[in-house]
């Protein structure tokens, strides 16, 4: 009597085969989706430390309010020392004091910046300038600060308790307006993906 042949047959190779492929799409894809999440994870992560750095370089600004004013690019008269008004040319303007200077350039130790938010498209922008009594020779140094912002809000906490939407103060007197600082400010940034972020910064008056 033959013995039969001991082997797999060709529907049995198939269906194996057919088990081996589907097992191999499913393992694919999901590596694809653990590949395509530590990518969104990654981007998340480095959006996070753009916003966290962009917000250091706020607060840092802030924390040194300084009570100088400046004077306007014709002239004619000063602007106070912070200023945030609609009808002013930036959302928020400000003098900042300890400007470091390791090369020892012939220049001051108060810097003039100013911050806005291009809504158009949708960037928060830091200006400053090289000299702090500007003329219309001296254009601003432009740095796009954070892009995905929608929306930012600012609030001047004076030193009777009372937050203020401007500075100075209307009810100040113009000597006063010129070097007045709030106590704290509210500064607080929309930012798509991530929500409202704001800071409370103390001032060193």
């Amino acid at each position: 009597m033959m013995r039969r042949a001991l082997g797999f047959t060709l529907v049995e190779l198939i269906v194996a085969m057919a088990i081996v492929a589907i097992v191999g799409v499913m393992a694919l894809g999901g590596l694809s989706r653990v590949i395509d999440q530590q990518a969104t994870a990654r981007e998340r992560a480095e959006r996070w430390r753009e916003v966290q750095l962009a917000m250091r370089i706020v607060v840092q600004d802030l924390a040194q309010l300084h009570p100088r004013p400046t004077r306007e690019e014709f002239g004619e008269s000063y602007q106070p020392s912070l200023l945030a008004s609609p009808n002013a040319q930036f959302a928020l303007e400000f003098s900042r004091g300890g400007w470091t200077n390791p090369a020892g350039f012939a220049r001051g130790s108060v810097l003039r910046v100013a911050y806005d938010w291009e809504d158009e498209d949708d960037l928060l922008v830091r200006f400053h300038w090289p000299v702090m009594d500007r003329t219309l020779a001296t254009p601003p140094i432009r740095a796009e600060l954070l892009t995905g912002v929608t929306n930012v809000e600012l609030q001047f906490l004076d030193a009777s308790g009372i937050w203020h939407l401007d500075w100075p103060p209307l009810a100040l007197t113009d000597s006063a307006a010129f070097v007045a600082r709030p106590r704290a400010i509210d500064f607080a940034v929309d930012v798509e993906g991530f929500g409202r972020i704001s800071r409370l910064v103390e001032t060193s008056n």
